[in-house]
């Protein structure tokens, strides 16, 4: 069985002060380090479409709307080793270009290279999805991949 894309590629994550998130074309996902011991009963998590909150031990780690809409029913949280929380969110847009410069709106940006690199995953993956036949996870991308990089679906097979 193969692995999925981005675990034969890596994540391009965004480093924060709570720890970091990274994105693929259907998710994002957000792994928050937390206090060793802490559980389940000590977090409370709201997802929504549009925000989300967090706090641990009645501490706000980050409170605010998302960069972009995501499917609030298919979220999850889970506690891992009670030291880390991983969170996942479904992109409502699922296309290569719909790349979020930032976790939350004003929040939580990554910068100008991350981004760069981000774009360039998300058009790699979209590549990796178009042509299954072929291993994309070790390749380099250079010129226009910035909006998920060029449209090839006029072209005839």
């Amino acid at each position: 069985m193969s692995a999925h894309f981005e675990e034969k590629s890596g994540v391009v994550p965004c480093k924060t002060s709570w720890g970091s998130w990274y994105q693929t074309m259907d998710e994002v996902f957000i792994e928050v380090n937390v206090p060793q011991g802490t559980s389940a009963k000590e977090v409370q998590c709201r997802l929504g479409s549009r925000d989300i909150e967090l706090h641990v031990r009645g501490k706000q780690i980050f409170k605010g709307k998302l960069f972009d809409t995501t499917v609030s029913d298919e979220a999850t949280w889970t506690l891992e080793d009670k030291c880390l929380i991983q969170i996942v969110l479904m992109k409502t847009n699922r296309e290569a270009g719909n790349c979020w410069s930032s976790l939350l709106q004003g929040e939580y940006g990554a910068d100008a290279w991350v981004q760069d690199q981000m774009q360039r995953k998300l058009t790699l993956e979209r590549f990796q999805r178009e042509n299954p036949g072929f291993d994309f996870s070790g390749a380099e991308i250079s010129g226009n991949y910035t909006g998920g990089g060029p449209d090839f679906s006029h072209l005839q097979k």
